[in-house]
C-alpha cells in the first residue's frame, strides 16, 4: 500500500436535465441519472446504486486482505446488498444497509473462523467505516 493520505478525483458533467457523465483518469466512464424511485429513467447507475456498490466492493477487497494476512482460503463470496432510503431527522438519507454475504469454503473448514474474518472485513472496510448509516452483516458459510 502506498503511504497515507491518498486522493481520488473524478470529474462530472452533465446538463440541467438528462444523464450525466462520471469519469476518472485510467477508468472508463459511467452513466448516471436519478433511480426510478426518484423519477429518473432507471437505466444508468444511480449515486444510490453506486453507493451500494461501494460498499460491496470494499467489503469483497478487504474480505481478501483479512483472509490473506490470516492465511485462511475461501473459494469464493456471493453477496447481496440491500440500501433502505427514508426520510429520518427531516433528511432523506440511507437509513441502514444489509450484506448478505455467502462466503463458500473448501469441506473442513473452521465455519466460525470463516464467519469471524468475515465479521472483520465488514468492520475494518474503509467505505463502511466512513459512513454514518449503519451496516448489518449477515454472514453465511457454505462448504463447497
Amino acid at each position: 500500500m502506498k503511504p497515507l493520505p491518498h486522493h481520488y478525483a473524478i470529474h462530472l458533467s452533465g446538463g440541467p436535465q438528462g444523464y450525466a457523465t462520471c469519469s476518472a483518469e485510467r477508468l472508463p466512464d459511467l452513466t448516471c441519472e436519478a433511480p426510478l424511485d426518484f423519477d429518473g429513467p432507471g437505466d444508468a447507475w444511480s449515486p444510490e446504486h453506486l453507493l451500494m456498490s461501494s460498499v460491496s466492493a470494499c467489503f469483497l477487497l478487504t474480505l481478501r486482505s483479512v483472509a490473506r494476512l490470516s492465511k485462511f482460503h475461501f473459494e469464493s463470496l456471493e453477496l447481496a446488498a440491500d440500501g433502505t432510503v427514508d426520510r429520518k431527522e427531516g433528511l432523506t438519507r440511507f437509513t441502514e444497509i444489509v450484506l448478505r454475504a455467502k462466503l463458500t469454503v473448501a469441506k473442513g473448514t473452521d465455519h466460525a473462523q470463516a464467519v469471524r474474518i468475515m465479521e472483520k472485513a465488514e468492520k475494518a472496510c474503509l467505505i463502511s467505516a466512513s459512513l454514518s448509516t449503519p451496516v448489518k452483516l449477515q454472514a453465511e458459510v457454505i462448504e463447497a
